[in-house]
């Protein structure tokens, strides 16, 4: 095996096993280590070009799957436009204040005080649009990680010995 095979699957192992951390940004490290190897192989316009701009599409994709899941999550459970914008705020100001478990306690506390505060439903409502939430993050939270082994799979097929 070359050496950006090993450089890409000893990247990606990592970023597949922080992947379900919040506060490290795993997908980003994975690109990382796609863009490294490829540079060690003696990158060339046309084949590491094109691999490239394939591999930052899926890694752009598996970033806005991340982030989208919780809202979509409020919305698809009965909540409210402001309870899908809440859950993504609570998301964003949960991870700056408390990382890393603010990351999973502020998008379904953004959903809840959203749809209490803003559209002035009932808690049990809130509350079912909260839980809308919390199945939207873990959803987005399987998908990045399918993402991931996808990112992987074609670094892999990309840099094996040909």
């Amino acid at each position: 095996m070359s050496l950006p095979f090993w450089v890409f699957l000893i990247v990606w192992l990592v970023g597949l096993g922080t992947t379900f951390l919040p506060v490290v940004p795993a997908t980003l490290i994975i690109f990382a280590g796609a863009a490294t190897a490829a540079l060690l192989d003696g990158f060339q316009w046309g084949a590491d070009g094109l691999f490239l701009l394939v591999f930052l599409l899926l890694t752009v994709l598996a970033m806005v799957v991340d982030n989208a899941a919780s809202a979509w999550g409020a919305r698809k459970y009965g909540g409210s436009r402001q309870a899908m914008w809440g859950a993504l705020a609570g998301g964003i100001v949960g991870g700056l204040l408390l990382p890393p478990l603010g990351l999973f306690l502020g998008p379904p506390a953004g959903a809840f005080l959203a749809e209490l505060l803003l559209v002035r439903r009932p808690v049990n409502e809130a509350l079912a649009s909260t839980w809308g939430t919390v199945v939207g993050l873990f959803t987005g939270l399987g998908a990045k990680f399918a993402l991931h082994l996808l990112l992987g799979a074609y670094g892999l097929w990309h840099f094996w010995p040909r």
